[in-house]
């Protein structure tokens, strides 16, 4: 009798667990069919431990919390679905939705993130936040929609620097002579032949072998990314010379951000915003913990006068405020005052 009880009450509990699941996943595929419940593809090139890629994960906390759940990012980090070019294809494609991308990969499909490859534009981090989180930055953003890529905001990636093997740079004539790897930027290379070296692109994951084979004599980043490729155990020298500030940007294909109603793509601008001043103070804390590290492993930082690399670039500079894509860009930005304060 007992036994034929517990059964009974195991078959009900079967019964009632199975007409529950079945009821929600009628729930969950009304969502989905109706498009109050969307999910999202975001795919990226970073390691988890980088301030981006935490900052992502807390933008997909965000958003789930601020739609009340009806909206949700799975994430692919670390080149799981390709490099930056192949997610940038998926992505106007429509295989994925959403993805990070550095500013100056984007150059090819919105002439005007040439801006940001250009030499001291932005006097200090302040004045480049007030241009980022103001009208220029979100104009920037929206340039892409003629490629179907709408951008929703920036990251920090810090501004980037020389370091080299067997040098310290210390003045522009100090990088005569020498191979640098540089992204695949013609703004990048022209920069460093402008400086006096040999630009050498080559794919970052192939870096660290390159350094430490002698095919380039140094290369071109901002310290954390130096700190966590191990780029110290090669290269003895960092110059904080700053000679550029280029952002990661968060991009969607058009079709998807088109796609939603208002309310939710005021969510995802809400959830990214969060998600991008939060990245900022990582980003802050991650170069000073790099900072303290490469000095305890012997790497050797220079602070040198950017005076005389100013002086060196200002061809360059005057080349493209001739220019009718970023000449007027260039002047708004410089007339922008720096308000932002971290």
């Amino acid at each position: 009798m007992l036994k034929r009880f517990l059964s009974r009450i195991a078959l009900a509990l079967l019964t009632t667990g199975v007409i529950i699941c079945l009821i929600y996943a009628g729930v969950a595929g009304n969502r989905l069919r109706t498009g109050k419940y969307r999910v999202f593809k975001l795919a990226h090139s970073l390691d988890p431990s980088h301030p981006v890629s935490k900052s992502l994960v807390y933008m997909a906390e965000q958003l789930q919390n601020i739609s009340g759940g009806t909206m949700k990012i799975d994430i692919y980090p670390g080149c799981v679905l390709g490099g930056e070019a192949e997610m940038t294809e998926q992505l106007q494609n429509g295989i994925i939705d959403m993805m990070k991308s550095s500013g100056a990969a984007m150059e090819v499909f919105i002439p005007e993130m040439k801006v940001f490859g250009l030499p001291y534009v932005f006097r200090n981090r302040y004045h480049f936040w007030t241009v980022l989180d103001g009208a220029i930055g979100r104009e920037l953003l929206d340039k892409g929609q003629t490629k179907h890529i709408y951008g929703i905001c920036f990251f920090d990636a810090g501004s980037r620097n020389f370091y080299t093997r067997d040098r310290a740079i210390n003045k522009p004539e100090d990088l005569e002579g020498l191979k640098i790897r540089v992204q695949g930027s013609r703004m990048a290379m022209r920069l460093v032949e402008t400086l006096g070296a040999s630009p050498t692109p080559i794919s970052f994951g192939e870096l660290y072998s390159a350094l430490q084979q002698g095919i380039v004599d140094g290369a071109e980043n901002n310290l954390p990314s130096f700190f966590s490729n191990k780029h110290y155990e090669v290269c003895k020298y960092f110059s904080f010379d700053g000679h550029t500030m280029i952002p990661d940007m968060l991009i969607m294909n058009l079709n998807v951000w088109r796609n939603l109603n208002q309310q939710q793509q005021q969510w995802i601008l809400e959830a990214a915003e969060r998600a991008s001043k939060y990245e900022r103070l990582l980003w802050r804390k991650q170069t000073q913990e790099a900072l303290k590290a490469c000095r305890k492993l012997g790497v050797k930082f220079s602070y040198p006068d950017k005076k005389a690399f100013i002086r060196k670039v200002a061809p360059l500079l005057q080349r493209y405020e001739k220019s009718s894509v970023l000449g007027e860009l260039l002047r708004r930005i410089r007339e922008t005052p720096d308000k932002v304060r971290e």
